[in-house]
């Protein structure tokens, strides 16, 4: 069964609409591990428009379970990754306008800068993953580029609309599974993923861990914060790849 990883950036997102100290990030991520998350995720962006260095900082303290940084390649926040050294990080692209990380990283226009964070960020003992669409080009680029493991987008699952469009996104990802562990690359798998769309990508074999936010963030409005790590969780329980006998 893959692993969840509960991203906290969208409760960040509520305490900056009033640019107030709550809801706190790091309490969420205590309520995450309660719920059964096996890692938390946030994302530092260099206009700190959610997560703070502060929270940062504080969850590298704190948390328990594996810690994902989603970042930039910008050089200040390749330096506060290697300061605080979290578990993992995951390079995502970024771009000021956008509501949330749409599209993956393109490892192979920036291969030379690529290889060179990885680098630092493995002296400064992080496994790294590289956040990308299901490619071939992108997904070899990224093992050539040292990364231990890829996460696939799967925004072009979840925004498909009827079953014709939803089974050639499925096709997509398989493959990118399948070259991906060809290269010897560790696969998850992130965006747009919710208690609604969770099953079909849960029960392809290859994923050993998915990355949500918004979805459980969302249903923790309603029952709180581990009630809806639990919920996800037992999704990904009863969607599991079943075991070849």
């Amino acid at each position: 069964m893959a692993e969840l990883g509960v991203n906290i950036d969208h409760v960040a997102t509520v305490r900056e609409a009033r640019k107030t100290n709550e809801p706190d990030p790091i309490w969420a991520a205590a309520e995450a591990e309660l719920g059964g998350a096996d890692g938390i995720t946030f994302h530092l962006r260099e206009d700190r428009r959610h997560i703070h260095d502060r929270d940062a900082e504080i969850l590298r303290r704190t948390v328990a379970v594996k810690l994902n940084m989603e970042m930039a390649i910008a050089p200040e926040i390749v330096r506060i990754a290697c300061r605080i050294k979290p578990d993992q990080c995951t390079l995502v692209p970024e771009r000021r306008q956008e509501i949330t990380t749409e599209g993956g990283l393109n490892v192979v226009k920036y291969a030379a800068r690529v290889k060179q964070v990885v680098k630092r960020l493995h002296d400064a003992g992080a496994i790294c993953s590289a956040f990308i669409e299901p490619v071939p080009d992108q997904i070899e680029a990224s093992a050539e580029c040292g990364f231990d493991a890829i996460e696939l987008w799967t925004g072009g699952y979840a925004h498909a609309r009827g079953p014709r469009a939803v089974r050639r996104e499925l096709r997509r990802l398989a493959e990118g599974i399948a070259t991906a562990r060809r290269w010897g690359l560790i696969v998850h798998g992130g965006h747009g993923l919710t208690y609604r769309n969770i099953g079909p990508v849960a029960a392809m074999p290859g994923f050993t861990e998915f990355n949500i936010g918004h979805s459980i963030v969302s249903r923790a409005v309603f029952v709180g914060i581990r009630q809806a790590v639990r919920e996800m969780k037992d999704l990904l329980i009863l969607h599991a790849p079943k075991e070849s006998p």
